[in-house]
């Protein structure tokens, strides 16, 4: 034993005898105020009746104390809604399931403004999953992807950021695909654009979310007038983005849901000068097929370096033939070569034999929101199997590019083109007007890949 706790010992036992005499003083002046009460109730008026009551109440105040003390013992314990949560603890999950909803929202650009925002929504049991700031002049675009109860309407989630200072909120459904986080999704788009150039539109768009990206040639491919020039850093007019495009023209962006933030602005303008440096660039793919009839033919990308052997191909084709894939005069046919196998405005696809002749050509076009479909084979090469091949082989670009659809313009005569639609074995939806044809095929979902993958598969073939 140690001096310190010999010490302490020797204190208690000290001070026993003091407490012993408390105790003692108390017992006899209990003693004595009990003597003292007895004797007066029981030499009072009606003493034992008023002795046996006291008694009574004594005894029943104990019973009841017994039994309450037993029911609060098993009783259960208190929720745990009302004790205090743990601090850095995220509030358990709700029931019936969750939802992925992608919020945008302006906040204030002072201190705090975040943190009121996100108490807002972990008071409806919001859980915040990212998180990307767009800051402004006046305040910060607050970019949030959130997992919400099922249940919870969106107008209560508007609600929520309205409560939590923000205003101009928008919000729209998510999926899994928006759990990458930004700079990894940005970067997957990068490498798309660097392998192929005809990914600058599709890049864009999956950039900067549902819009329209219109691809506008230096010159109109009609009449040859120039179009209107775009300064060399672009234009941003709230919802609408002008872009210079490297290959000539411009591109413009149209968002009327949403206005563009300065920083979706630079993201942009930086995707466009990195497709401006790596200058023009397809994948050099070849596949070579062997048609039923025994012939070979090689199926590859086609470029701005197959205009003269398209222009070659032209002056085999019939009129006949050439009417029907451009729906004009024949004469402007040659007029559309260059703005058709420029990979801005899409991809085209293109058959050359053994020898070296071009055969066909199949062209999957962008159209703002849609997607055309067209083919070309020169009359000799028709009704071999070339068209379907290229057809087939376009519709599955349109499904990885992430096309819901696409559509075909012909005429109702035009019975190899329908044939060949028909094959693709999906739903089809015929519209005819004033002797055009249009042919919708919806397409089956594709399973996705990550951005990296899926440009690494398209570079290998």
């Amino acid at each position: 034993m140690t001096d310190e706790t010999f010490a302490k010992s020797s204190a208690r036992h000290r001070h026993h005898w003091r407490r012993d005499l408390v105790e003692l003083a108390a017992l006899f002046t209990a003693v004595a105020t009990a003597d003292a009460v007895a004797d007066t109730v029981v030499h009072g008026p009606d003493g034992p009746v008023l002795l046996i009551t006291s008694a009574g109440a004594l005894l029943a105040t104990a019973a009841f104390h017994t039994w309450w003390s037993r029911r609060r013992g098993h009783a259960p314990p208190p929720a745990a809604a009302d004790s205090a949560p743990r601090a850095g603890a995220r509030p358990a999950p709700a029931e019936g399931g969750t939802a992925l909803w992608r919020m945008r929202t302006t906040v204030r650009d002072e201190p705090g403004s975040l943190a009121a925002l996100c108490l807002a929504l972990a008071g409806r049991r919001v859980d915040i999953l990212a998180l990307q700031t767009h800051p402004l002049a006046d305040g910060t675009v607050d970019e949030l992807l959130l997992r919400a109860p099922a249940a919870l309407p969106p107008a209560e989630l508007s609600l929520a950021a309205a409560d939590g200072g923000g205003r101009e909120t928008w919000l729209e459904r998510a999926d899994a695909h928006d759990l990458v986080d930004a700079p990894t999704r940005i970067l997957g788009l990068a490498t798309r654009t660097a392998l192929d150039a005809a990914e600058l539109p599709l890049a864009l768009r999956q950039l900067l979310g549902r819009c329209t990206i219109h691809s506008i040639p230096a010159r109109s491919p009609r009449t040859g007038a120039p179009a209107a020039s775009v300064p060399e850093d672009g234009v941003w007019e709230e919802t609408v983005l002008r872009l210079r495009d490297p290959s000539g023209g411009s591109i413009t962006i149209e968002r009327p849901y949403l206005p563009f933030t300065p920083t979706e602005f630079a993201r942009a303008r930086a995707l466009v000068e990195l497709d401006a440096r790596l200058g023009p660039r397809v994948p050099p793919r070849k596949d070579v097929l062997t048609l039923p009839e025994g012939n070979a033919i090689t199926v590859r990308r086609a470029g701005a370096d197959d205009v003269d052997a398209a222009r070659q191909m032209h002056e085999r084709c019939s009129p006949a033939t050439l009417n029907r894939r451009y729906h004009g005069p024949v004469g402007d046919a040659d007029r559309y070569l260059r703005h058709l196998l420029s990979p801005r405005f899409g991809r085209t696809l293109a058959a050359y034999t053994a020898s070296g002749r071009l055969v066909a050509l199949g062209h999957l076009l962008w159209d703002g929101n849609e997607t055309e479909v067209a083919l070309l084979v020169e009359d000799e090469w028709q009704r071999r199997g070339v068209g379907g091949e290229l057809l087939r082989r376009l519709i599955a670009m349109a499904g990885e590019a992430g096309c819901k659809s696409v559509y075909a313009v012909t005429t109702a005569s035009n019975t190899g083109m329908v044939a060949a639609m028909r094959a693709l074995d999906l739903p089809l939806d015929y519209q005819i007007e004033e002797g055009t044809l249009v042919v919708t095929a919806r397409l089956a979902p594709v399973v996705s890949r990550t951005a990296p993958e899926a440009a690494s598969r398209r570079a290998d073939g």
